[in-house]
């Protein structure tokens, strides 16, 4: 409907810059100014003929008031003019007001879309932000499928493209496409989820569950297609449910595993604390039978890995406890003064994790 009143308000504004112009009328002599003019024809005689004035002023002004006098006899012959002349002006006007309109109207319907929906705003960001090389291409790879409809390889591949480019309803279709043609799989089923959960805005549909259900059938290991399913579980209001699901799945993932860090926001939504990737008492114990020198390379990896996750993460207490530990026992107190230091900064807000770094603090020494 916005479009539609800006539209009108451009019309309108075209129409007034054409009837301005003719809506000016300038002031036009009256009959009498002619008679005026001709009696000052007669008074120059009168005064050459009394040696008033010479010759030569007396043709000056002469002259300058003959051609007022034509003008004024030419405006009062255009404004009685035939009724054609007449009607000349507002014929144009009458034409402004109603073709230019209609006119405009009759183009937009021929040429443009007014049934077409609106894209999304996303997808012109990402249109406009895609070279026009990459776009060409995708273009052609279009063309090509239309003329074979049953290349399963490159459907795959297109929809791939499309999730990236945020189109999202195209995704669904190629996704489908791949998995008519090149048979089912637990990778090209949760891709078809996924693309079905991003065209819903991030809705975890029916659909998209029943595609989850099928891919984890085919691979129970699939950790994506399990997040999803969590997710789901969320979105229902079973948020136990969705805790038990993505806590499972942080225990089976790596630390350093592209969801991994997914998982852990997700459970802190849900108000579950994860406990942060880092050298356990277990793995203490277990490294105590090591080469001293690869034990402390192990603990020392593990231990900056903890630290590289608590500059993002900097809300989980369980890890900073354990990272401040575990310099205390590298022997690297001034490492555990600061991690300590940067823990406080961190959890300025939330007095009660705050006051058990203060505790940790005081306990190993670390104060003054």
């Amino acid at each position: 409907m916005s479009l539609w009143i800006l539209l009108a308000l451009m019309t309108a504004a075209a129409i007034f810059v054409v009837l301005w112009p003719l809506g000016r009328r300038k002031a036009a002599p009256s009959g009498s100014d002619t008679a005026v003019y001709r009696d000052q024809l007669g008074e120059i005689e009168r005064d050459r003929a009394a040696g008033l004035i010479g010759p030569a002023e007396a043709e000056a002004a002469r002259v300058e008031v003959s051609r007022r006098l034509l003008a004024a006899a030419d405006s009062a012959a255009s404004n009685t003019g035939s009724p054609a002349h007449r009607w000349a002006r507002p014929a144009v006007i009458i034409a402004a007001l109603v073709l230019l309109p209609v006119g405009a109207g009759a183009v937009y319907l021929t040429l443009g879309s007014p049934l077409l929906a609106g894209e999304p705003l996303a997808t012109r960001v990402v249109a406009e932000r895609t070279p026009a090389a990459v776009l060409a291409r995708i273009a052609q790879i279009e063309t090509y499928l239309e003329q074979n409809p049953e290349d399963g390889k490159t459907w795959e591949a297109l929809a791939n493209v499309y999730m990236r480019l945020n189109r999202y309803e195209d995704a669904v279709k190629a996704s489908r496409n791949a998995l008519r043609l090149l048979g089912n799989s637990a990778e090209r089923q949760g891709n078809l989820g996924i693309a079905l959960t991003a065209a819903a805005n991030g809705m975890v549909t029916a659909d998209a569950k029943e595609a989850f259900d099928r891919a984890l059938a085919l691979n129970p290991g699939d950790t994506a297609s399990g997040y999803f399913i969590g997710l789901a579980a969320e979105q229902d209001g079973r948020r136990e449910e969705a805790a038990k699901i993505w806590s499972e799945l942080t225990a089976r993932v790596s630390a350093d595993a592209p969801i991994a860090q997914l998982l852990r926001r997700s459970l802190a939504r849900l108000g579950v604390e994860t406990t942060a990737p880092g050298p356990t008492a277990q793995d203490m114990e277990a490294a105590a039978d090591m080469d001293p020198q690869a034990r402390t390379e192990m603990i020392r990896g593990m231990v900056a890995r903890l630290a590289d996750r608590l500059k993002t993460e900097g809300n989980d207490i369980e890890g900073w406890l354990r990272l401040v530990r575990a310099y205390m026992v590298l022997g690297d107190r001034e490492k555990a003064a600061a991690a300590a230091f940067d823990a406080r900064q961190a959890l300025a807000g939330d007095p009660e994790k705050l006051r058990r770094i203060n505790d940790l603090v005081k306990g190993l020494g670390l104060e003054g």
